[in-house]
């Protein structure tokens, strides 16, 4: 499992945050999504942890704590939904009208 870490400043690095989640274990990865088109930080990142346990008490210890002059958001990471699909079962966006005169 990973951990998302939410509201960060747009000045954070990895080494950043595994400075700051070193401190309740080993950390494993560090991913932090950047923009497409701007190569810009996205404000959150997720860090994956080498136990539960660690990564536990990292989220007790750091959600809601202020760092960098901001007060993170810290939770347990939700599986990626794929959102490609149109929401419907199949993928596809329906039929369009055909026999229009």
């Amino acid at each position: 499992m990973s951990i998302y870490v939410g509201n960060l400043s747009y000045d954070v690095t990895q080494a950043d945050l595994t400075d700051v989640f070193a401190e309740y274990g080993t950390v494993k990865r560090v991913q932090l999504p950047t923009d497409r088109e701007t190569g810009r930080m996205r404000g959150f990142a997720f860090v994956e942890m080498s136990s539960d346990a660690e990564e536990d008490k990292a989220i007790t210890e750091l959600d809601g704590a202020e760092w960098m002059g901001r007060n993170l958001k810290v939770n347990k990471a939700k599986p990626r939904e794929d959102n490609r699909g149109g929401g419907r079962p199949g993928g596809n966006f329906g039929g369009g009208g055909g026999g229009r005169r």
